[in-house]
């Protein structure tokens, strides 16, 4: 009987001192995701194909009154009331005014310096005293800054159907979210 069991001891024993260590290779995935734009939409969804970029846009112009246009470029200031409005540099120390169709839809009021695609009516138009004053009242100027503006200025101005705005993410049910399907009652 001792025998029988010192049979199964010793392979126990014989079994147990083995080096028996395996090899844990350890797999690391890399996971590569590509990178998309946060890409928020306004008024009528538009793509970016096609753009041309908003410097180009006096040379597209040429001699015609007006134009309909895809442009791309650098939102510089937006209305601090509502988001009715905002400008997009085009030239050297010229700002082009980008209004929205009907006023049918806003734009975040805190977008300034973003990448933007705009797709609608570009013209030139002559803007009254008062109307400058207004702008300027909307984007929260200073009274002394305000009291300055005592000639009217021709521009180039946008009516936009439709924006994008490039790296903004717009949340669900946010008051973002509701501004930019909010109608306006009244002009601004």
């Amino acid at each position: 009987m001792k025998k029988l069991l010192l049979a199964p001891a010793l392979i126990f024993a014989f079994i147990s001192c083995q080096n028996t260590a395996e090899k844990v290779e350890t797999v690391e995935e890399e996971v590569v995701e590509a990178v998309q734009p946060q890409l928020a939409f306004f008024g009528t969804e538009i793509t970016d194909e096609n753009a041309l970029d908003v410097s180009t846009i006096q040379a597209s112009l040429g001699d015609q009154d007006s134009m309909n246009v895809k442009l791309t470029g650098t939102i510089e200031k937006v209305c601090q009331v509502k988001g009715c409005w905002m400008t997009m540099p085009y030239g050297e120390g010229e700002s082009m005014r980008v209004s929205f169709r009907d006023y049918g839809f806003f734009v975040p009021k805190d977008i300034n310096g973003k990448e933007s695609v705009i797709e609608g009516t570009v013209y030139m138009e002559t803007t009254s005293v008062d109307d400058l004053k207004h702008f300027a009242e909307d984007e929260g100027l200073s009274e002394d800054d305000i009291a300055a503006i005592t000639e009217p200025e021709t521009s180039l101005t946008f009516v936009a159907d439709g924006v994008i705005v490039k790296d903004y993410k717009v949340e669900a049910g946010s008051a973002k979210a509701d501004e930019q399907n909010t109608e306006v009652e009244e002009s601004h």
